[in-house]
């Protein structure tokens, strides 16, 4: 069943299987979960936050309302478990963060294209980029792109190239997504100053029902935007001590994308593949070797900037292919409570090819990625319970361009290494209380390849302290206080040539053709940023009947950031116009720059959230309220989205039926708001209806049909800060059959 934001209900059927990560310790070919601190209590496939004030008004309307019978015997509440945000398992009410998690029956349900449809509507969470899934970033409480750590199966995706996103896996494949907001480098290192996404891909026990060896999934869909159809087959098997899967999905698009005025995204019509084999041995109960490879690739006509409108000028044919490969070992045995380890090696390779169209210019782009890392969790008892996690990380990222076979100084040759420890401890000072530091030493090293420059290097200590206190067993209330940093990248500190050329008819007195050049800045510190959250959760069943459940709760933030990098635009440099050449000319010349420079800021706001939930109907919302400035009379930042309200709600007429509505209302973005040059954005109203069906019983037991409607009255509307409009009107229809 789904909750009002498309998420799995509270409610599972006694007769159902338990989630994964709760397959029993020695259970052959399961991926065992550590184990769990704690009794987890909450499940919602995502505990949303909501602001305090707000979660009253919510509960009371909700709650006033006639209820359904309540069911209570034939349900259980299964708790929500989070694996990523503490490189650990625990349950939600044990977690000192901001954390929401999606599941992949969530994913089904909401049937996404791209990731903002996953992802769209959780609280604090931005993906701006424009509709293109291609061209699509993470934005958290307005830290985007590298401030924003993403990890794939648990190898982190370091690839980006200007304007042109890092979701290298179809939607269809996941299993579940993790967002935990707010510093996090002191356990995932330079990046993590926004907050760290966590994807984990599909595994073969996900497709094998209780007491079988073979199994799989086989779903077709179709989406009106762009005409685009799914495609997806996964076959799992387990023999003995050893399991299986090979999932494949299919993505074309056979017309762009539109948005609500009905004017279309041009050159938005890519083409993508998704292909994953996963192995598994676990040759006793304690251990488990797994091995994975998955192959990502899209293709089409799009513009080199994907968030913004292709151009017959510039726009280029793209095959991007990306490769990721994960070889990873666990062992936990279950006579030590010393030793709970995982070790892990990955590697991505990502090539993206340009053509532009216009005149044959051929750009070439190589980012590889090569990373290892062992973790280890043990249990102590040292007068008060001492969970310790501990662990090293060594990645070596590396970049290549060429432009017609020649070095392209936009994208520069250079190196990147990461050598770090890190050390947690959890110390159980009450039953009721737990206290947890943290402390990770990094050293980074960029070695540019290109003549001119010095390499840089440094090193980076990140400490951490949270609290979590229970006083009941149904709430929890947090506060932690960090120091995260992220490194300067490859392509801020480095970048050289031409930027982009333009035309420029009203710069006084005559029409000139501007060339605007990136300007290197080798001498680029870190960004640091000392971030404060306090939060609080409750989740609470039998409020008002027998068997229903209501959960809340909210967060305040915020973060002082030093050294802030900023890409700084100046269109035209003062006094490099310069008039025509002779009669005839339409245009004079002039000359601008692109480049970085280190800034202060500082960012705060609210995530909140509400879920109620009796069984047969649902309800909840959720708020996002974020702020952001730079220091010194910089103004505001302009990477911080709009304030965003989701309301949301449904019905459940039978068993295995569901349908409801979500409203997403964004406010206005004014020039006031925005930095110099900024684009303004207007308020919109979103509707979406939504609709599924699994049958419990006869031939069609283990079908899933989903049907929605998003944006159903076709509004116009622009999430800031991307560059170009959502799409309009969209249908979607899925069909999955579980065999």
């Amino acid at each position: 069943m789904l909750d009002c934001f498309g998420r799995v209900s509270l409610w599972q059927h006694r007769t159902s299987p338990p989630p994964p990560w709760h397959a029993p310790r020695a259970q052959p070919g399961s991926f065992r979960s550590p184990a769990i601190r704690g009794q987890p209590r909450e499940q919602a496939m995502n505990l949303m936050t909501r602001q305090a004030a707000m979660a009253a008004g919510v509960a009371t309307a909700a709650l006033m309302a006639s209820p359904a019978p309540a069911q209570e015997a034939g349900f259980v509440l299964p708790g929500l478990t989070v694996f990523g945000a503490a490189r650990d398992a625990r349950a939600l009410l044990e977690t000192p963060n901001p954390v929401s998690v999606i599941d992949s029956d969530t994913v089904l349900r909401r049937q996404p294209a791209t990731f903002a449809e996953i992802l769209g509507a959780e609280p604090g969470v931005t993906i701006d980029g424009g509709p293109r899934g291609v061209s699509q970033e993470i934005n958290i409480r307005g830290f985007r792109d590298e401030q924003v750590v993403l990890r794939i199966d648990g190898g982190r995706q370091n690839f980006n190239l200007a304007h042109r996103g890092r979701f290298f896996v179809d939607p269809a494949m996941l299993r579940q997504v993790e967002v935990l907001r707010g510093g996090a480098s002191t356990l995932f290192g330079s990046g993590a100053i926004g907050g760290v996404v966590f994807l984990e891909t599909r595994r073969a026990e996900d497709f094998l029902a209780p007491g079988r060896t073979v199994g799989g999934e086989v779903r077709l869909g179709f989406n009106t935007q762009g005409r685009e159809s799914l495609g997806s087959l996964a076959l799992a098997g387990r023999f003995g001590a050893v399991d299986a899967l090979v999932f494949g999905t299919l993505r074309p698009r056979s017309r762009d994308l539109r948005d609500g005025a009905g004017q279309p995204v041009i050159d938005s019509a890519i083409d993508s593949r998704n292909l994953m084999l996963k192995l598994g041995l676990e040759p006793d109960p304690d251990q488990r070797f797994e091995f994975s490879l998955s192959r990502y690739d899209d293709h089409g006509v799009t513009p080199p900037n994907t968030n913004v409108q292709g151009a017959p000028t510039a726009s280029v044919n793209r095959d991007l292919d990306h490769t990721q490969l994960r070889i990873g070992w666990r062992w936990d045995p279950a006579d030590t409570p010393l030793i709970d380890a995982d070790v892990r090696i990955h590697a991505n390779r990502t090539r993206v090819r340009e053509a532009r169209i216009s005149d044959g210019r051929l750009d070439r782009t190589e980012f590889d990625t090569l990373g290892f890392e062992a973790v280890n969790r043990s249990d102590l008892d040292l007068g008060v319970p001492v969970r310790l996690g501990y662990g090293i990380e060594v990645l070596r990222d590396r970049q290549r361009g060429l432009r017609d076979g020649v070095p392209r100084p936009q994208t520069p040759d250079a190196d990147q290494t990461f050598t770090a420890a890190f050390l947690q401890a959890e110390i159980d000072v009450t039953p009721a209380l737990t206290v947890t530091p943290g402390l990770r030493w990094d050293r980074f090293e960029t070695r540019p390849l290109a003549d001119g420059f010095d390499d840089a290097s440094g090193t980076e200590l990140s400490p951490k302290l949270a609290l979590s206190w229970r006083p009941r067993a149904d709430t929890q209330l947090f506060a932690s206080v960090s120091h995260s940093f992220r490194a300067p990248s490859l392509t801020e500190r480095y970048p050289s040539g031409v930027h982009f050329s333009a035309p420029c008819f009203t710069c006084a007195p005559f029409p000139i053709l501007i060339t605007n050049e990136f300007a290197p800045n080798p001498g680029l510190a870190p960004e640091r940023a000392r971030q404060i959250d306090l939060g609080i959760r409750q989740d609470r069943a039998d409020v008002r009947m027998p068997g229903d459940r209501l959960m809340w709760s909210a967060n305040v933030y915020y973060a002082d950031v030093r050294n802030y990098i900023d890409q700084q635009v100046v269109f035209l440099t003062p006094g490099s116009a310069t008039p025509p050449p002779f009669p005839g000319v339409p245009f004079g010349a002039g000359s601008g720059t692109t480049a970085t420079a280190n800034v202060d800021a500082r960012l705060w706001g609210l995530e909140a959230g509400l879920d109620y939930d009796a069984v047969r109907w649902f309800a909840g919302a959720s708020l996002t309220l974020p702020r952001g400035r730079g220091r010194a009379g910089a103004g505001p930042l302009g990477s911080v989205p709009q304030d965003r309200l989701v309301l949301a709600g449904g019905w459940r007429p039978a068993e295995g039926v569901e349908m409801g509505a979500r409203a997403t209302l964004l406010a206005a973005r004014r020039a006031r708001d925005l930095p110099a040059g900024g684009a303004p954005t207007d308020g919109a109203q979103v509707l979406d209806i939504f609709a599924s069906w699994q049958p419990v019983s006869g031939p069609l037991a283990g079908g899933t049909l989903v049907a929605g409607i998003d944006n159903l009255f076709d509004a116009e509307y622009r999430v800031h800060p991307s560059g170009l409009n959502s799409p309009g009107r969209t249908l979607k229809v899925t069909a999955a059959w579980r065999f």
